[in-house]
């Protein structure tokens, strides 16, 4: 008898993989165990088949996979299973923000963690506009507006440079509007208002020139004294 023809690229099988013995050949609907797809990817240089698997309870289940695995292998995505988010984010801090300075990728890794926690760890290919909404969302009730702001541009960054190696079909970080979060520290600076009201109230101070200066240059008053009131060397 002749042998098995080989299958070809991006081919189907279907099967039913048994926990126990058969019970039901034709269809196996009491049989004990899952059904089974798989498409072949051809052959590596050493001739060893290359396959995707994918599993489910029914038949009709395992070819709704493998239709979405065909999109995926059109589209030239790349990524397999476990192939995180998380993941994504590394390579991205790793190769993506080339001549930054340690401190400035250092920021940004800080910045992506509280989403991490959400989504860290679910399979890139998986990953869904509700994932990304729903991990804004747990950020925002424990994180500033503009830190929560950050946190989804870093992602939106990451995922796209994942988009670019043909990782992921597309980035689903970018179709999600960044939420507010809770309000930041009232900034310290004075107003223009205040500044001309502390400036017309200093006019016959002898603190007046020290006053402008430090307005006008912008120093800290604690860098300005030390410089200006230090120990003098001895003449």
């Amino acid at each position: 008898m002749a042998g098995a023809s080989r299958r070809g690229y991006g081919e189907d099988g279907i099967y039913f993989d048994h926990r126990t013995g058969c019970r039901d050949s034709a269809h196996h609907e009491t049989c004990s165990g899952r059904w089974r797809g798989v498409v072949s990817l051809g052959f590596d240089a050493d001739g060893k088949r290359l396959r995707r698997k994918v599993s489910g309870q029914t038949r009709t289940e395992v070819k709704d996979k493998l239709k979405a695995m065909h999109s995926e292998l059109d589209a030239g995505e790349r990524s397999a299973a476990g192939y995180t988010v998380e993941k994504a984010v590394t390579d991205w801090l790793d190769e993506g923000l080339p001549e930054r300075a340690a401190k400035t990728v250092e920021a940004n890794r800080d910045s992506l963690r509280p989403l991490l926690a959400v989504i860290g760890a679910v399979p890139l290919k998986d990953l869904t506009v509700q994932d990304v909404r729903t991990a804004l969302k747990e950020m925002s009730a424990t994180h500033a507006t503009r830190t929560l702001q950050k946190a989804h541009n870093c992602l939106t960054r990451a995922l796209r440079h994942a988009e670019g190696q043909d990782l992921v079909r597309r980035n689903v970080s970018a179709l999600v509007d960044t939420p507010r979060g809770l309000e930041g520290r009232r900034s310290q600076s004075l107003t223009l208002a205040e500044a001309t009201a502390l400036l017309e109230a200093a006019e016959t101070s002898r603190l007046h020139a020290f006053i402008v200066l430090c307005l006008l240059t912008g120093v800290r008053s604690e860098e300005a004294c030390r410089r200006s009131c230090g120990p003098r060397s001895s003449a």
